[in-house]
């Protein structure tokens, strides 16, 4: 039988079936076979966290937001709770024991009333003076610079913030002493320099805070439509009409984020005041004296909860004003 089978059918019985067209290379001959990638833990891992991006974020984020609860809410916590406590005034121990008298004291003592005020006052000046001196400068770097003169003022705006802090503080001071340069400037015009003080404070300060006031606004200010500039010029709208009703109702979120920085910061610091203060007294140093030569740790978280609680009242207020989606 097998004798007699065609030809055709014996051929087509001996010879090798054909490849697959997807096993073959493109000029005909047999591809190599890809292997699969081994299924380890770590790849196992990765196809999961590929899969479910919620917990990948959840990851990511983990570590950052440990530390920041651990650095910050736990340390502002322990802050809250150091605050009504009390010292042995004869063993000079901080006792455990829960007391409303340092708060009490902080509310009602005058002299915490007035630095409370004091510390207000140059606090809300220097945002002021800042906010005035950033709103033309980050104007000119937004709408009116070219784009090399705006990358040299951004450039010029944050070369401050690369040296020391009381580098630039001891260097107002020697600015502002008596036989400072500034002395030297206003003698022939029959002035004289502020010496050290609140004026010479507020100053300081406002130097110092001025790049964060001037980079949100600026931020703020590019993000204005230059059509709407153009618009309010072909409807016959002048420079500072234009400003009030075009330019500034759109910043106002940038430039109250500006304020945060400036106020905040000023709030709390007390260094600049001893360098250039003189006699003057702020919440940061009264907090400073009670945790270091009175010892007096108790005391002095309670006189810190003052400018937390001013700063938490002041974000509270301008939540709604989209100032924090600029920070």
């Amino acid at each position: 039988m097998n004798a007699t089978a065609p030809a055709s059918a014996r051929g087509a019985a001996s010879d090798p079936p054909e490849p697959d067209r997807a096993d073959t290379a493109p000029g005909g001959a047999p591809r190599r076979g890809i292997p699969r990638p081994k299924a380890t833990p770590a790849r196992r891992a990765s196809v999961f966290l590929t899969a479910h991006p919620r917990v990948r974020l959840g990851f990511l984020l983990a570590a950052p937001l440990f530390w920041l609860g651990l650095v910050y809410v736990v340390a502002l916590a322990a802050l809250l709770v150091t605050a009504f406590w009390s010292v042995n005034s004869f063993t000079g121990e901080i006792t455990t024991e829960w007391t409303l008298d340092n708060i009490i004291t902080v509310l009602t003592g005058s002299l915490y009333q007035t630095v409370t005020f004091r510390t207000i006052g140059v606090a809300l000046l220097v945002t002021i003076i800042d906010v005035a001196l950033a709103l033309p400068i980050a104007f000119y770097m937004a709408k009116v610079a070219s784009p090399r003169a705006r990358r040299l003022l951004v450039i010029a705006v944050l070369m401050p913030l690369w040296a020391s802090y009381l580098v630039k503080a001891y260097a107002w001071r020697s600015v502002l002493s008596q036989d400072g340069i500034l002395e030297w400037v206003l003698a022939p015009f029959g002035l004289h320099t502020p010496g050290y003080g609140l004026p010479a404070t507020v100053i300081t300060l406002s130097y110092l805070w001025l790049p964060y006031v001037i980079l949100p606004i600026f931020a703020g200010l590019e993000r204005v439509p230059d059509s709407l500039l153009e618009a309010s010029a072909d409807l016959g709208g002048k420079t500072w009409p234009t400003i009030r009703h075009v330019v500034l109702p759109m910043a106002l979120p940038a430039i109250i984020a500006g304020t945060i920085f400036s106020f905040s910061l000023s709030l709390g610091d007390y260094i600049t005041v001893n360098i250039v203060g003189g006699a003057s007294q702020m919440l940061g140093n009264l907090v400073y004296t009670n945790v270091g030569a009175a010892n007096n740790l108790p005391l002095a978280a309670a006189i810190a909860l003052i400018p937390i609680a001013i700063i938490f009242g002041y974000l509270a207020l301008v939540r709604r004003t989209g100032a924090l989606d600029n920070l």
